[in-house]
């Protein structure tokens, strides 16, 4: 036996520890059985699926005022979970408008058809092979969830999406589709000067390489799914069936009046904003204070 003094014994401990700590956690695998959705988390060199508990419950015939995208998705979706050739998709677009809201609604339709979700962050997409080998012989079709994602030129996670769009040795496995929402169109951020340097070929005007070079990661999306702010009349669609399912969540009746469109309508005027998000917020403010006012008497 080593006869070590107690302040090398000490020292070891606290690199013992320190190594320790670097370590990949020791976590089950997901039972993908039971789970339909986990998270990418990180830690140190590399990182896990963390399984978590679906508490959203949207339904894709809430959704109003997407149904075109809704049915672009959908039907994407469910060539994917049938072993049929499907894109992966870009939805951009102005913000609240329902990007997310359409992988969830989507997600709680399919889950019991073998769909699954994983979402993963900007920074961890250099993961991407591990996320892959990790779910690539499970008997399910996995959703790999990318929200609210925007590049800055350079970003190594820029990279290392566009090649696992490209097909390259990143690429996904047969049951991994890749779905990305942003509120940019090409994921990047665009400036005047990105239009110089265009010239004619055979008098056409071709791309800026500066342009060539932002429109080519979104281009390897094969779909492109367009969101849009709501006219009135649709928004005013939206905060009556949000208002109505608020309220029966609570088992009470609310009266959907001329006042509460007033109210709704003033409501997307301080937000600056008529999308499904401000109908839902709305929603919450005006059915919590009409049960309040009704407890007050």
């Amino acid at each position: 036996m080593l006869n070590l003094k107690p302040e090398v014994v000490a020292r070891l401990e606290r690199v013992l520890s320190s190594v320790e700590m670097l370590l990949p956690r020791t976590v089950k695998p997901v039972d993908w059985s039971s789970c339909y959705a986990a998270n990418w988390r990180r830690h140190s060199f590399s990182g896990y699926l963390e399984p978590v508990r679906v508490t959203d419950t949207t339904r894709l015939e809430e959704l109003l005022g997407v149904e075109k995208q809704i049915e672009v998705m959908e039907h994407n979706t469910r060539q994917f979970l049938a072993g049929l050739p499907a894109n992966n998709a870009l939805l951009w677009g102005s913000r609240g408008t329902g990007k997310s809201s359409i992988i969830k609604a989507l997600l709680n339709e399919y889950a019991p058809k073998g769909l699954r979700v994983i979402q993963i962050e900007k920074e961890d997409l250099i993961y991407l092979s591990e996320i892959f080998s990790a779910v690539e012989d499970q008997p399910y079709r996995f959703i790999l969830l990318c929200d609210d994602l925007t590049f800055e030129p350079g970003e190594l996670s820029y990279k290392m999406l566009k090649s696992a769009l490209d097909g390259s040795v990143y690429s996904p496995p047969e049951n991994v589709l890749i779905y990305v929402t942003s509120n940019r169109r090409h994921l990047l951020p665009e400036y005047e000067t990105d239009q110089r340097g265009g010239m004619f070929v055979n008098g056409e005007l071709q791309q800026s390489e500066v342009m060539d070079e932002k429109i080519s990661l979104s281009d390897r999306f094969g779909l492109w799914v367009a969101f849009y702010a709501f006219s009135q009349d649709r928004y005013l669609d939206v905060v009556r069936l949000a208002v109505s399912r608020e309220a029966r969540e609570r088992k009470v009746e609310i009266p959907l009046t001329k006042e509460l469109e007033q109210e709704a309508i003033k409501w997307s005027h301080d937000k600056s904003k008529r999308c499904g998000r401000t109908a839902y917020q709305f929603s919450k403010n005006y059915v919590g204070r009409y049960l309040l006012a009704k407890q007050q008497g």
